[in-house]
């Protein structure tokens, strides 16, 4: 063997022996050439819009649920063209009152000042927001030719997808609870505190819309004879 294949040889085993100490810290005086640093190179937050909110978050619900997502080629068996991801997906939904809303007549005061009456909208439910920070991926098998696209492309689509849906599973369930019925009755008794430490002895706080008047059925009014003097 030549000399110089040797030493190219021995440079390597070097090299490799150098990285293996590294990695099990046997050398703790020595940085590592290899270690891998993070640098924060974001830009600055801009400030897009401010909205002015008039909701008062009256509940507010934690869900978690398991997404089973399976994708799979018609023709081709799983172990050639298919996958399937277990997904824990961890979210939230608030309910709240819109008191921005509230119509003209809606809040009726008494002329002394000790009963007032509130009618307000029904409850309603934001839009699930996500917590990716305890979302996570629990298993997930892959076929010959998912392997190989996801090692030269992205799975983003599929974390994206598994994202929405397990908002979606998330917002149908808070549908099912009793998020809205708890935003009002706490709204009711925020509300209620509230005018009652401002003088108010009285305080009714309903919601829904006001009610209709029904008109009443027609009929034929009956001519009362009235008396003569003869």
């Amino acid at each position: 063997m030549p000399w110089w294949v040797r030493t190219i040889i021995g440079v390597v085993v070097l090299g490799l022996l150098f990285v293996l100490l590294g990695k099990a810290n046997w050398l703790p005086g020595l940085p590592n050439p290899f270690a891998e640093t993070t640098k924060d190179r974001s830009g600055p937050v801009l400030l897009k819009s401010i909205q002015d909110m008039n909701r008062f978050e009256g509940a507010s619900g934690n869900f978690e649920v398991v997404v089973d997502l399976d994708k799979d080629a018609k023709y081709l068996p799983d172990v050639v063209r298919g996958k399937r991801t277990l997904y824990v997906g961890a979210g939230s939904v608030d309910a709240y009152v819109d008191l921005g809303t509230i119509k003209e007549g809606a809040v009726t005061v008494s002329d002394d000042r000790k009963t007032a009456s509130l009618r307000l909208p029904h409850a309603a439910l934001e839009r699930t927001a996500l917590d990716t920070k305890h979302s996570y991926v629990v298993s997930q098998s892959r076929g010959f030719f998912d392997r190989v696209g996801d090692f030269f492309g992205s799975d983003t689509g599929n974390v994206q997808q598994l994202n929405e849906l397990a908002a979606q599973k998330i917002q149908d369930a808070a549908k099912q609870t009793e998020l809205t019925a708890r935003a009002e009755t706490n709204t009711r008794t925020m509300l209620q505190g509230l005018l009652t430490s401002l003088g108010f002895t009285s305080v009714t706080v309903t919601f829904g819309p006001p009610p209709t008047a029904t008109p009443s059925p027609s009929g034929k009014a009956s001519a009362t004879p009235s008396a003569t003097k003869g």
